[in-house]
């Protein structure tokens, strides 16, 4: 690979990465399958991880609610991350805001239903056993 000019020149022009390669570097190296990395490996990563969040970013404005603001926001990540079979993946990343009265009232109901059902299990159990 060629030089890789990586930060700002004299001239103030914009540079060919703009993430931290220290950081991607330390978030490579976390992986156990990881020992060394070489600069053209860093260097790719790391434009790739670029051109990944651009993406996500412009797809999730254009299919946003904050199109009219001129914003984007985290529910417009978030309801990417839902919709799009693309960016599914980052469901568990990206969940949906919930209020606190929601998600308790939602984790009652589901304990209501896990002890129905394990009542319907224990009464058939009973009748097995008549």
């Amino acid at each position: 690979m060629a030089d890789v000019v990586v930060g700002k020149d004299k001239g103030g022009e914009q540079r060919l990465i703009s993430l931290p390669l220290s950081r991607i570097r330390v978030i490579m190296k976390s992986s156990p399958e990881v020992s060394s990395i070489n600069q053209e490996a860093l260097v790719l990563t790391a434009k790739a991880t670029e051109l990944f969040v651009q993406c996500l970013a412009t797809y999730s404005y254009r299919h946003g609610s904050g199109k009219e603001k001129k914003v984007l926001t985290y529910s417009d990540l978030a309801n990417t991350a839902q919709q799009s079979e693309t960016f599914q993946f980052l469901a568990d990343i990206l969940p949906k805001k919930i209020l606190a009265s929601k998600y308790l009232k939602m984790l009652k109901e589901e304990k209501r239903e896990e002890d129905e059902n394990d009542n319907d299990n224990e009464s058939d159990h009973d009748e097995a056993d008549s």
